[in-house]
């Protein structure tokens, strides 16, 4: 005779809990979220608090304060005690967006950021691919002289750039023939002069850090696509730049952050902004505001209105890319 065993009774005991439920059954507990290793959910923040503490004492302060002082009145009398501080809400803003010398200043700025970060990156990445494609010895010495570059200090870069092309022992001069043409007199030559200074000391950074990603691209897809005829433009148009994507995008923000926040450039080779104020740029405008004229406000007016113009386009950009599909 054939037994048949009862379904309750093939189940383990303590499978049921009350009233028949099976554990899957019941609602979940209500507490501290635990990861599968048995740890708290604030465990990682505990590991990052002190780079956190670190972070909030070296920028989110000092942001404070710049923020601060530009909805109060501070100028030298207000540093001395002379006179008390007040407040002026949006007063200052106000004042600055009047001024047609800010809006000015502001186009030289984005523009001339512009021109710096498609240099930087095309002359980084066309050397970036050059430099897969020559000997050791010859790579090596390029890699050598731009990291010399990258290395060398803006002021001292700038002063050396501007004996260079200077207009009475500059040797550019001598060798082009032009005489005693000054570079730093004209608007436009002084800002093409501090171009390829900026370019100089900043394409280095691209080279490597796309010459480190196009090493990390399979061989075997390069040399197929060579077997194939593809030209080196195409290679690096439906190739390369596809696979470089998130290191491209590394490099064009932080080339976007550095070419809008020149300084030492501009007010090293035009001598504070050139000739009544023509190479004037957002961050030597801010300087001139705050301690030339003392104008303390203004100048931590124009140090927010930086911050989130430079926000702004960073997180559109990343918008951009991300409905793209690519993944950051």
């Amino acid at each position: 005779m054939t037994t048949h065993t009862s379904p309750l009774k093939a189940a383990p005991a303590g499978a049921a809990g009350a009233g028949g439920a099976t554990p899957a059954a019941r609602p979940p507990r209500r507490g501290r979220s635990v990861s599968p290793r048995g740890h708290s959910g604030w465990t990682p923040w505990l590991y990052l608090l002190p780079a956190l503490l670190l972070l909030a004492g070296l920028l989110v302060y000092p942001i404070y304060q710049l923020g601060l002082i530009s909805f109060l009145e501070y100028t030298q009398a207000q540093v001395s005690g002379g006179e008390p501080t007040t407040f002026q809400g949006f007063g200052n803003y106000a004042t600055l967006f009047n001024d047609s010398q800010f809006w000015q200043v502001l186009l030289a700025t984005v523009l001339f950021a512009a021109a710096c970060v498609i240099s930087t990156l095309a002359v980084g990445c066309a050397l970036a691919v050059l430099l897969t494609r020559i000997r050791a010895l010859p790579r090596l010495a390029l890699m050598m002289a731009a990291l010399g570059a990258w290395a060398t200090p803006a002021i001292t870069g700038s002063t050396v750039w501007v004996f260079l092309f200077g207009p009475d022992f500059g040797p550019v001069n001598k060798v082009l023939g032009l005489g005693d043409f000054s570079w730093t007199y004209g608007r436009y030559s002084a800002f093409a002069l501090v171009l390829l200074e900026v370019l100089w000391c900043s394409f280095p950074f691209v080279m490597v850090t796309v010459y480190a990603g196009i090493r990390a691209i399979p061989t075997e897809v390069l040399e197929a696509a060579s077997l194939d005829g593809a030209s080196q433009w195409r290679i690096w148009r439906t190739i390369m730049a596809p696979m470089l994507k998130p290191i491209l995008i590394v490099v064009t923000i932080q080339s976007i952050i550095w070419d809008f926040k020149v300084f030492t450039q501009i007010y090293v080779m035009t001598n504070g902004g050139g000739i009544a104020g023509q190479n004037l740029v957002l961050n030597v405008y801010a300087y001139q505001k705050a301690f030339a004229s003392s104008q303390y406000s203004l100048g931590s007016a124009i140090g927010v209105v930086m911050l989130v113009i430079l926000l702004a386009v960073t997180l559109v950009y990343l918008r951009l890319v991300r409905r793209q599909g690519e993944e950051l």
